[in-house]
């Protein structure tokens, strides 16, 4: 498995601050009628609101924090990374699709649902490619990192989607749809970085060997050999002679 470098860390940790920042500044800058429980994420960056471009900037930069997640976590396998890849994607694409003012857009919705699905499906892609418990045709191999293990991640899986069903009930008519939106939002902005995290320990544990040390009077320490025994004072034993 490779090495997960360190700048990934900080990349996957700033996706989620990103998305919580950016939705906090770019609210405050909305006129009183903005209500962050039952507005979505998309109006701040959408046709006719104040400050548009800070929520834009902000989804470009999430969107580069997962194409940059999944171009190092090769952990996860490639179904996941690149269903992560599409994820990123789709969501800077989110700012060439504006929610309008008034009504909805179908270019919008669509990009969005990408990402959504992208971005909640990735973690069951390493599921399906890793195997269950080791390899049997390699026992020598190490298990997946825990985060990428068939029950971790079709466990995380099943929760994002149950997000993702409480936010498409909310659209349809309920009033916290904004809320569910954010709790879906954080959540799968989360998991890149436990998914590092979980990599990076695990690369870690596997090449961190103890070595004990070699005490020196000891025979062989430091490659030398050790000290030939003595034979005991006293006279030599005589060989045999011929048989008679």
């Amino acid at each position: 498995m490779r090495a997960v470098p360190t700048w990934a860390v900080t990349t996957a940790a700033a996706a989620p601050v990103l998305l919580v920042g950016g939705w906090t500044v770019a609210g405050s800058r909305q006129p009183g009628g903005y209500d962050p429980v039952r507005d979505t994420i998309s109006e701040l960056a959408g046709q006719g609101a104040t400050d548009s471009w800070i929520m834009i900037g902000c989804l470009v930069l999430l969107g580069c924090c997962y194409l940059a997640t999944a171009a190092v976590l090769h952990a996860a396998g490639l179904p996941s990374r690149f269903l992560l890849a599409v994820g990123g994607v789709a969501t800077i694409a989110l700012v060439a699709f504006p929610r309008p003012k008034v009504g909805g857009s179908l270019g919008h919705g669509t990009v969005a649902t990408v990402a959504v699905l992208a971005l909640v499906l990735w973690p069951a892609g390493s599921a399906l490619w890793l195997p269950r418990n080791g390899d049997a045709g390699h026992p020598a191999r190490a298990e997946p990192p825990w985060a990428f293990r068939r029950a971790v991640a079709l466990t995380v899986t099943a929760l994002l989607l149950g997000l993702f069903g409480w936010f498409t009930f909310e659209v349809t008519g309920g009033s916290r749809t904004g809320l569910a939106e954010r709790v879906a939002a954080v959540a799968v902005a989360l998991w890149p970085l436990l998914a590092v995290l979980s990599a990076r320990r695990a690369h870690l544990s596997r090449h961190t060997t103890y070595v004990p040390p070699i005490s020196p009077d000891r025979p062989g320490a430091g490659g030398l050999p050790g000290p030939v025994p003595r034979r005991a004072p006293g006279p030599a034993p005589r060989s045999p002679g011929p048989p008679r």
